[in-house]
């Protein structure tokens, strides 16, 4: 069996450590990965030893790559193409009828909404995908909530599986200090209004503390809008812009942190939770896609409504108290406990592996 995956290669949120991480586990002899650009991605692959194949698109709507496209799968007798993101659908969907390769695609949030607020571009990039993942052999999805979205769309359940994030939990970095003189709040997410980064602000300036610093990393559409709030609400002391930051980068900074926040107006299974589970950070988080599962109850953290300022703000207030007394480490070792049990990288592969021999064995 041979499985090449593709994506445009510029993706630096979630979506890259879930292909990455999967793809560590599979041997290069086995799968492979495509980028149509240099970026990020193809950087990262190479240093995992993961073998990376660039298309050198020069623009989204490059479309000189198809036949080079064509002829390397079915030069190198790939048996399954699986794609990754909006642009490597569109691509693969055009010439998926000029191979024999079995095609499956990862779905990771609500494709109605990935080009939100994007005008008449977000419309046009909206239906085009839409389109693309119709075609798909089958469709991989990260949490039981996108199914019922997919099957408005005319998908037949059939051919939707679910399979949830995983990551390879270990050893928990060492933090900088044992206890933070102020309350350190992070958030890691692309600064896009999907992400509810200008909720989390109101619901912070809405609580009864004031001694916090938030660190927002990410970057994004977003930034100067954000940026233009932080200094209406006389933050810029406390809040902290700090862009784009590479993996270890991000583990360094949720570790020296009390607590993680994730404000979403929708999501899949966030890669970014498991990443702060493993870190022994506990976190806020709405209660979008499957977040649910790593927060059973509130021995775990909390998990709210989404677009409730009223209910981000009363958990924020929760977490500063127990921060205060000491007791929100406890969370953090719960909600590691879970997450490492039962959303494991092996987990994650193991049903990746099982599915694709299912459809090459059929």
């Amino acid at each position: 069996m041979k499985v090449l995956h593709i994506n445009a290669g510029l993706e630096d949120g979630g979506g890259k450590n879930h292909i990455l991480s999967l793809l560590s586990q599979f041997d290069s002899s086995v799968a492979e990965l495509l980028v149509l650009e240099e970026g990020i991605i193809a950087e990262e692959a190479k240093k995992l030893g993961i073998t990376v194949h660039t298309l050198k698109q020069q623009s989204r709507y490059d479309l000189s790559i198809l036949k080079r496209l064509a002829q390397f799968i079915n030069d190198h007798s790939f048996d399954i193409v699986h794609t990754h993101g909006a642009r490597a659908n569109l691509i693969f969907s055009l010439i998926h009828k000029k191979v024999p390769a079995l095609w499956f695609t990862t779905v990771h949030s609500d494709p109605t909404l990935d080009f939100m607020n994007r005008g008449v571009k977000g419309y046009v990039f909206t239906q085009l995908n839409l389109a693309s993942l119709k075609k798909a052999d089958h469709l991989i999805v990260v949490t039981d909530s996108l199914i019922k979205p997919l099957c408005d769309l005319g998908i037949n359940k059939e051919k939707i599986t679910v399979i949830y994030n995983g990551l390879q939990f270990g050893s928990p970095l060492v933090k900088a200090t044992k206890t933070n003189k102020q309350f350190t709040l992070t958030c890691v997410a692309r600064l896009h209004p999907i992400k509810g980064h200008e909720l989390l602000l109101e619901s912070l300036d809405a609580a009864r503390f004031s001694d916090f610093t938030l660190n927002l990393v990410g970057d994004g559409e977003l930034r100067s809008a954000l940026e233009k709030k932080v200094q209406e609400l006389n933050m810029q002391d406390r809040v902290h812009f700090l862009g784009f930051l590479n993996k270890p980068q991000v583990d360094v900074t949720i570790k020296n942190s009390d607590l993680t926040l994730l404000a979403s107006y929708n999501e899949g299974f966030p890669m970014v939770l498991l990443e702060s589970a493993n870190q022994k950070v506990p976190f806020i988080a709405t209660s979008v896609g499957d977040i649910s599962l790593l927060v059973p109850d509130k021995q775990y953290g909390w998990c709210v409504p989404a677009g409730s300022t009223e209910s981000l703000t009363k958990a924020l207030n929760e977490a500063y108290d127990e921060w205060e007394n000491g007791t929100l480490e406890t969370k953090g070792e719960l909600v590691y406990q879970l997450a490492s049990t039962q959303f494991s990288l092996k987990k994650f592969y193991d049903a990746t592996l099982a599915l694709y021999e299912t459809f090459i064995h059929a």
